[in-house]
């Protein structure tokens, strides 16, 4: 009898073996979490979103941009989160640890908002994959600064760190056009008109974006490359509401543009950078709009655009104070499900 019901305890024991790492993975408690798509133009084709600063609130603007191309527009919509080890929450903070970039290797488009990652050569690898597909990629903000290796120098990533020397910049001005300079805005005091670029009125990025605003200063950059052209100059505002007038001591400089970057496989991806992406710039339907449409011409759809994107909010979006430190505790990937 003894021998019995030893047999069928070590028969649970290896079922539960093979059982519990599938518990594990329901996709409430995955590491990332997946909009799937509903009817649009978008559907079939997949938009993986890389979230990872510590200071605008990627982790709350990417999730909700996520919903806006899902829900309105029908893109698969993967978004991935930096996560604490220790406890699998969303964690700003830690700097080494994105899981799921794998799902990079489907994607038909990258939209990244990080800033000084230093991640592990098994995880980098799939994003420096990916750029060298010749698919297209979106960067936001701080992504022109997304890497700064400073632990292990001695990776063959760590030239893609925002002060590289070779490639100069990294990166950032190697693949999004530019890398961190300095705040040409005063931060926090001075916030962001933007204008539509002379010449890009007929743009499809630039379809229905009347009203660009957001509390996000504006980024100095040094000169734009090669095939570069600049969609939305940033007007600096004397203050923090879109009413205030222009700083007439400041001219305006590029604060979203377009421009081409050519991989190892040789094959030339279309490429949008905004230096906009302040978690508060969200709440601007004009922003939401612009970069909606430059998701659609990313993947070569700008015969898609609607006349005036469909933008609402999905669900509700109340973006937190930006600040180093002050992201909400405690969030896990599937608090953001719809």
């Amino acid at each position: 009898m003894h021998s019995v019901t030893y047999a069928l305890g070590l028969g649970a024991l290896a079922f539960l073996a093979l059982t519990w790492p599938l518990a594990g993975q329901s996709r409430g408690e995955d590491p990332w979490i997946v909009f799937e798509g509903k009817d649009g133009p978008g559907k079939g084709k997949h938009i993986v979103f890389v979230t990872g600063d510590d200071e605008y609130r990627s982790e709350e603007l990417m999730p909700q941009l996520a919903k806006i191309l899902a829900v309105h527009h029908g893109f698969k919509c993967t978004v991935l989160f930096p996560i604490s080890r220790e406890t699998g929450e969303i964690d700003p903070g830690t700097c080494d640890n994105i899981p799921g970039l794998e799902a990079l290797k489907t994607a038909d488009l990258m939209i990244i908002f990080c800033r000084f990652r230093e991640l592990p050569d098994e995880q980098m690898k799939y994003i420096v994959d990916y750029m060298n597909t010749g698919k297209p990629m979106m960067g936001l903000r701080t992504a022109t600064h997304s890497f700064n290796y400073t632990k292990h120098k001695d990776s063959p990533y760590a030239k893609y760190s925002f002060n590289s020397p070779d490639p100069k910049g990294g990166f950032g001005r190697l693949v999004l056009g530019e890398t961190w300079i300095n705040h040409y805005g005063a931060h926090q005091q001075e916030s962001t008109r933007g204008l539509v670029a002379e010449g890009m009125q007929d743009s499809p990025i630039a379809k229905g974006c009347e009203d660009i605003w957001g509390p996000s200063d504006v980024y100095a950059i040094t000169t734009l490359p090669g095939d570069s052209k600049p969609v939305v100059m940033g007007q600096c505002l004397t203050g923090m509401d879109p009413k205030d007038p222009p700083n007439a001591a400041k001219k305006p400089v590029p604060v979203a543009w377009i421009k081409t970057f050519t991989g190892s496989e040789g094959k030339a991806a279309r490429v949008f950078t905004t230096t906009m992406g302040h978690g508060g710039d969200l709440v601007s339907e004009g922003v939401r709009r612009l970069l909606a449409n430059a998701a659609y011409w990313c993947m070569g759809m700008e015969d898609k655009i609607p006349a005036r994107a469909k933008v609402d909010f999905v669900g509700q979006y109340k973006p937190t104070p930006i600040g180093f430190g002050k992201h909400q505790k405690g969030m896990k990937p599937s608090d953001h499900k719809i």
